[in-house]
This record gives C-alpha cells, structure tokens and sequence, in this order.
C-alpha cells in the first residue's frame, strides 16, 4: 500500500492508455500520449510490451508481467485517476486478464478498446488466446470499440466485402458484446475515401475524409482511438468524440505527407 495522500487535482481532464511502448515514436503510447497533450488532456499510461520498432517491421517484443502492469494501473488510479481510457496493444491473455480484473474495481471511466492484432508487417500482437479473453472479458466493459476491416472481421466472424457489409457488421459487433461499434473504413477494397461508420445500437453515423495518397498511416489508428479518448475525456458525447477525432486525424494524416 501507498502511503495515503490528496489526489493531484489536474486542470486538464485525465486519460489513460494501456498500450504497449513503440521504439519508433509514432504508434502505441507515445502516439497516444502525444495525441493527448495536443488535446489538451493530461495523459498517464500503463505499459504492456516493450517493442523494438520503427514504421517498417516489429523486430522483437519484450512482454510486461501482469504483475508490472497491474502496479502500473494501481499507481496510476490512486494519484490521477481518469476519466476515459483506452487499450491498444495487449498482447498476451494474462495481460487482458490482469487488465480486465483492475478495470472491473474501477468503473467511473469510458472505456474505449482498439482491438490491435497485427502489426502492418504483419507481426501478431495479440496471441490468440488474449483476442479470446478481449472478446469475452473487456469488450463488455468498453463504451466502444474501434476495429479496421480486418479486425471487425475477427470479431464478427463475417466477410467485409462493402460499405453496407461495415454497417451490418457494426451491428452485429454491438449485439455479440454489448458496446458501441466505430468500423474504420480504410482498408475496404475499392473505396474512394476514408469512411467509418458508428453504431451505438440505436443510431448511425458515418464519418467521411478523403483518402490521402503516400502519407505514412503507421501509428494513425493509435492516434485516432486515442483522439476519440481525449474528446471523451473532455466531456464530449460520443459521436461528437468520433467527429472532432475524425478532424484531426485527418490533419495529422496530411502533415505526415508533408513531412514524409
């Protein structure tokens, strides 16, 4: 136990991510935490994996203890707790289920789960076992979930072929775990810009931007599950939190091509 204390009172609303350490700067907690600052949000964090990375290939991925990071939830709560979380890269079913465990104590938050499963090269960064628990134990606990087309795929067990196919897939992801589905559309074949839908189980919402071509995109969902936590955060509903990260995730898109 920690020695008792006031808890520090922030100016800025408090988020957290419980994501894994990106090498290379631009995915996983430094992509949230840098998310966060430019919202004006005071974020904290919980480390799950240590990778070696940059925006080419993972080369190796060094686990957290479910121990480590269940100090690293207790620490964190105690001082600043938040108010919106958000989960990237959990990696292994201890891990979700240490994650899950903490997060049942704790329920004055939103939770916003972005089921990260394989890297863009193509490493897996969820084992099976853990998307199992994902699905069963934390989704039910988050106010939305926020799958690109491949992931929502996985967690419907449903081909994506189509815009409608996303929409009755964001359907189905909200009846199967009870959470608010946001289906990023990015990855569909053939389409001719960036759309996503939300289903809340009661409304839809498409969010549209035009794709842009040869800017680096790694790290970019990261940054807008982060960007919806920080809207949260701030007091936001939910689609307005999905619009305004929407606007900026696009922004940040465009200033990656032009630093490219």
């Amino acid at each position: 136990m920690y020695p008792r204390m006031a808890a520090h009172k922030h100016l800025m609303p408090v988020a957290l991510t419980i994501a894994g350490s990106d090498s290379g700067g631009e995915a996983g907690i430094q992509a949230d935490l840098k998310t966060f600052a430019a919202l004006n949000v005071h974020g904290t964090s919980a480390i799950t994996c240590i990778t070696a990375q940059n925006r080419k290939h993972v080369a190796n991925i060094f686990p957290c203890t479910p121990k480590m990071v269940h100090a690293q939830l207790e620490t964190v709560f105690y001082e600043h707790p938040p108010v919106a979380i958000k989960t990237g890269m959990l990696y292994s079913h201890l891990v979700v289920r240490e994650v899950v465990r903490f997060l049942r104590r704790h329920r004055n938050f939103l939770l916003v789960v972005d089921p990260v499963m394989i890297s863009t090269s193509g490493r897996v960064l969820l084992q099976p076992q853990g998307f199992a628990e994902l699905k069963r134990f934390l989704l039910p606990l988050a106010a939305l979930v926020t799958p690109n087309v491949p992931e929502a795929e996985a967690l419907s067990g449903t081909k994506i072929n189509s815009f409608d196919d996303m929409r009755s897939v964001a359907k189905l992801i909200h009846k199967y775990y009870h959470c608010a589905a946001l289906i990023k559309g990015g990855h569909l074949p053939g389409a001719r810009q960036a759309s996503d839908i939300l289903w809340d189980g009661k409304r839809e919402w498409i969010f549209s931007a035009p794709f842009i071509r040869g800017a680096r995109l790694h790290g970019t969902g990261c940054t807008y599950s982060a960007a919806i936590t920080a809207g949260l955060a701030h007091g936001k509903t939910l689609p307005g939190a999905v619009e305004r990260a929407k606007l900026f995730i696009n922004g940040h898109i465009r200033a990656q091509k032009v630093h490219a």
